[in-house]
């Protein structure tokens, strides 16, 4: 058969003698051999292109996906209704294709896009500007975090414990190269701990972060913490969970002065874990503090509508010392999948999924305490996810989903047996009665 091999050896020793070294290996020595391959790939040397076909797909035969088992994992990821008009759209050759549109003249179809995605964006969270999107949730609130810093005294950003553990870690890597610096606010029965918050703050601390509804599913009121803010005039950050902006109160009526999150519910599959694609949206205030880009209307010669880029705050633009960030790109593609989702729906598509996941959501919440399995870990308003205490091992009770095509449930506390469920619009009736019956069956 045939190496699909780009260079001979010949080659190889030719460019080796030109950068005067005598091995490939030598090319890597500054790589710490603690952190290095020692020995071969466990591959086997070469084989046809019909055999490598037969292995990789006895490969993928292992996953288990939500289209094979059912899926209440979510913490951050969900397995939401994709409506079917999307990836017919997006795989179209001309937006899967398109490039970056540093020429508006002939990137109208791609700008406008991008303008609509943030026009929805803006209208979702109640903020008056949204950039055209991020690469993901926790990147977009550490982006947020930027923001804040602008030209502030302090170097602090308190963020609740409450928020996901996958953007405090974003943030804080974020932060730490910038000289700046996270301190945590205590958890208090899985809420943010208001008289930890007021202890905390001094005169470094610039803002805070908060998530809704929080990294547990629980709805926190934010009220009086946002009340605190900004009698002291601190700044806010809200990492908001688009679908629940149907019910919930928006980062704008909170009065919040960065909004962030993840769309990736808004019409992109999970695809293990990533891409995902995250929204900024903020005042108009910070609207030249945004990260990325900003796509706007205006009117060509002939007095017709066009779209341009009006605002880019990056460092391929302007002088690295000015700009905001070094995003200088974003998920273009997935923004317009959430684009066609949020058009789609309307604001009543949205309020409707909404109330449909949350009915669900307490729908087998209830059915799962009623099955004699579970205890209640704390009797709160929760959407989407929640927390619950098993009464079985875990490992049994892992076990007996797996044998029912069930994926298994996020463990938070393995020692207490505490569990996150998370049920989308996806699950059915007959899912959920199902997943109850297996419990029951353990009684």
């Amino acid at each position: 058969m045939f190496p699909y091999i780009p260079i001979s050896k010949s080659d190889e020793d030719h460019m080796l003698k030109t950068i005067g070294i005598e091995s490939v290996e030598e090319l890597f020595k500054a790589i710490p051999p603690s952190v290095r391959l020692d020995g071969d790939l466990n591959l086997p040397l070469h084989k046809s292109e019909i055999e490598v076909r037969q292995i990789m797909a006895s490969y993928a035969k292992d996953n288990r996906d939500a289209s094979q088992w059912t899926c209440y994992m979510g913490n951050g990821t969900y397995d939401a209704y994709i409506p079917s008009i999307i990836p017919y759209l997006t795989s179209r050759s001309e937006f899967s294709t398109a490039y970056t549109p540093y020429q508006p003249e002939i990137s109208q179809g791609t700008l406008h896009a991008i303008f609509e995605f943030q026009t929805l964006v803006a209208r979702l969270t109640d903020m008056y500007a949204s950039n055209a999107s991020l690469y993901d949730g926790p990147t977009a609130a550490a982006e947020a975090a930027a923001i804040i810093f602008d030209k502030a005294k302090g170097d602090t950003l308190l963020v609740s414990s409450t928020v996901n553990k996958n953007t405090i870690e974003v943030v804080k890597t974020y932060l730490k190269y910038r000289g700046l610096k996270v301190k945590l606010i205590d958890a208090k029965a899985y809420e943010t701990d208001m008289d930890d918050f007021l202890s905390k703050i001094d005169d470094q601390v610039v803002g805070v972060l908060v998530q809704s509804p929080n990294r547990y599913g629980y709805v926190e009121n934010y009220d009086p913490l946002m009340k605190e803010v900004q009698a002291r005039k601190l700044k806010s950050i809200m990492y908001a969970d688009p679908s629940s902006l149907g019910i919930l109160k928006t980062p704008g009526e909170y009065g919040v002065d960065v909004a962030v999150g993840d769309l990736q519910a808004f019409g992109n599959g999970m695809q293990f874990g990533g891409p995902h694609i995250g929204y900024l949206s903020t005042t108009k205030k910070n609207m030249r503090k945004i990260p990325g880009r900003i796509a706007g209307q205006a009117l060509d010669r002939h007095g017709n509508r066009a779209y341009v880029l009006t605002l880019q705050a990056r460092e391929q633009h302007i002088r690295r010392d000015k700009a905001s960030s070094n995003i200088c790109s974003n998920q273009a593609l997935n923004a317009l999948a959430s684009t066609i989702y949020m058009s789609l729906m309307g604001k009543d598509g949205i309020k409707k999924v909404a109330i449909n996941t949350t009915n669900k959501a307490h729908y087998l919440y209830k059915g799962l305490l009623a099955s004699g399995q579970f205890e209640e870990v704390y009797n709160k308003p929760f959407y989407r996810e929640f927390l619950i205490k098993s009464k079985l091992d875990i490992k049994i009770l892992q076990e007996r989903l797996k044998a029912h095509s069930i994926m298994p449930f996020y463990v938070l506390d393995e020692d207490e047996r505490i569990l996150q469920v998370a049920v989308t619009e996806n699950r059915t009736k007959k899912e959920l009665d199902h997943l109850i019956q297996v419990m029951e069956v353990l009684s």
